[in-house]
């Protein structure tokens, strides 16, 4: 069985951001989003990485069950819907990755004794898989229009077996990877929010894929300026 990790960190550095280093290669596949595809949740969207697609919804602020009540938040619920099949053991840890970053970014207090649900359905899935629920999910709480204290986004990178950093690895691309690395980076320091790794790799390389995660969020973050601006320069 495969396993899977999600670890919460932060990785600091005088000056902001990491050093690039020079054996790292910051290439990301095309992106695609559209937002408030559905008509019943409160928010949604859906995110494409090359061939990966992940659609996102969002109910809430809304009435919450007594057993689950916070008195002083907001209580988040996540759902990964594979493509076929039932949720298993993948889809159960990539929910807590995604409830955990969504949990550090969102003003839950703004919403004491209420829920919120996220449920995020896999149309297709060609690789960075987590990071593609992560973007879509941000993009859906956007649509939603709750506050948060920070945008986030995913990027996913591979580390082939003679060392080579692959950023937004396709399938392929993963399982021919000796390690692979998904980091939630925030939108205001490119700090990391929420990281989740499987195979071996030393701090080197570890230090290298969370360089490379923060320069790629940049094109993220822009992408999502964009999206948003078309959106509503039509609308007006």
């Amino acid at each position: 069985m495969t396993s899977f990790s999600c670890d919460k960190h932060r990785f600091h550095r005088e000056g902001g951001m990491m050093e690039v280093f020079p054996s790292s290669t910051v290439s990301l596949r095309e992106f695609g989003c559209e937002q408030t595809l559905l008509s019943r949740p409160d928010g949604s969207a859906s995110f494409v990485q090359g061939d990966t697609s992940v659609m996102a919804g969002v109910y809430g602020p809304a009435e919450v069950k007594i057993s689950k009540e916070i008195y002083d938040r907001a209580t988040l619920e996540v759902l990964v819907h594979p493509k076929v099949g039932l949720p298993g053991v993948r889809e159960r840890s990539q929910e807590q990755c995604v409830r955990e970053t969504c949990e550090a970014s969102l003003l839950l207090s703004l919403h004491p004794r209420s829920s919120l649900t996220l449920v995020l359905q896999v149309l297709h899935d060609d690789g960075a898989l987590l990071s593609c629920c992560l973007n879509a999910a941000c993009m859906a709480l956007m649509d939603a229009g709750l506050s948060m204290s920070c945008l986030f986004c995913g990027v996913t990178c591979a580390i082939s077996a003679d060392g080579e950093i692959i950023t937004d690895p396709t399938a392929a691309q993963e399982k021919e990877s000796r390690a692979l690395m998904t980091f939630a980076i925030d939108s205001k320091e490119r700090r990391v929010m929420m990281s989740s790794t499987k195979g071996s790799f030393s701090v080197h390389e570890l230090q290298q894929c969370v360089a490379a995660s923060q320069k790629a969020s940049e094109k993220i973050f822009q992408f999502y300026r964009d999206s948003v601006r078309r959106r509503y320069s039509k609308n007006l």
